[in-house]
Order: structure tokens, then C-alpha cells, then sequence
């Protein structure tokens, strides 16, 4: 294993262990919440995301689920990549994830832009984990839809 890769797996094990964002709590506001499902392997998660007024930016993503280490850290590393940021950039995030996830690792995600959800890069080389990494993603997607 590379240093690379063993950082990649340490980041992976500290966000399943000490995870961010794990809570639903619910608050005033613009506010929408997304359940998804893996019937593959179990994973559960739901996301709540809490918008501004205007509906144009991301105030505040929650979760709360249960699961595989690789389900729990993505929702983890999104809670804090996706707060603050614009609804737009959301979108886009979650376009290349998916992308860089269904590119069977000939896509990396940047490091710069993903900051500590590129560590899950090189789960795309191993289909069966896919759909446990983009469950939260795509449950974001879903309740910014519903915002």
C-alpha cells in the first residue's frame, strides 16, 4: 500500500469512527431531508440540508444513518464540504463525484476541491462499494431538490 493510499484509509477510519455532521436535528429555516437506502450491503442514511432564504446556498447538512465505513465517512466528509457553499456548487460537486465514482479509477477527485472526500477515489475500482460511497450524495441531491 502506497502512502498515499494508507492516508486515503486513515481519513476513511477517522470519519467512520469520528463522524461529522451525525445529527437531524431540526431547525427553522428552509429545510429538507432525503432517506436513501443500499439494499446491497444495508446502509441507511438521511440527510438534511438547510438552505438560505433565497434557497440559493447550503446553510447546514446533517445526517444520521447506519452502515459500512465507507457509507459513514462519505456522509462525514460531505456534511463538511457541502456547508457553506452554493447550491450550484453542490450540484457540481455531486456531478463529479458521481463521475469520478463510475470511472472504475480513471478518475481521481482533487484533493483541493473534495478536501477530505477524495480519499474515497479509489473506491470506483471496486463496483460493489459504489453505491455505499454515493448515498449520502445522492441523498443531498434529493432534499435540495425538495428545499
Amino acid at each position: 500500500m502506497s502512502g498515499l493510499e494508507a492516508l486515503y484509509q486513515e481519513l476513511l477510519l477517522d470519519h467512520s469512527k469520528h463522524p461529522r455532521g451525525k445529527e437531524l436535528a431540526i431547525e427553522e429555516g428552509r429545510t429538507a431531508a432525503s432517506h436513501q437506502h443500499n439494499p446491497v450491503c444495508g446502509d441507511d442514511v438521511t440527510v438534511r440540508v438547510r438552505l438560505s432564504d433565497d434557497g440559493a446556498s447550503i446553510r447546514d447538512v446533517t445526517w444520521d444513518g447506519a452502515g459500512c465505513s465507507v457509507s459513514q465517512a462519505s456522509a462525514s466528509m460531505l456534511s463538511e464540504l457541502a456547508e457553506g457553499i452554493t447550491v450550484a456548487e453542490a450540484t457540481t460537486l455531486i456531478d463529479g463525484f458521481r463521475e469520478a465514482l463510475r470511472s472504475r479509477g480513471a478518475i481521481t477527485l482533487d484533493e483541493d476541491v473534495y478536501l477530505d472526500a477524495a480519499a474515497l477515489s479509489g473506491v470506483s475500482r471496486y463496483v460493489a462499494r459504489v453505491k455505499c460511497a454515493m448515498l449520502a450524495w445522492v441523498a443531498l441531491e434529493d432534499a435540495m431538490s425538495r428545499a
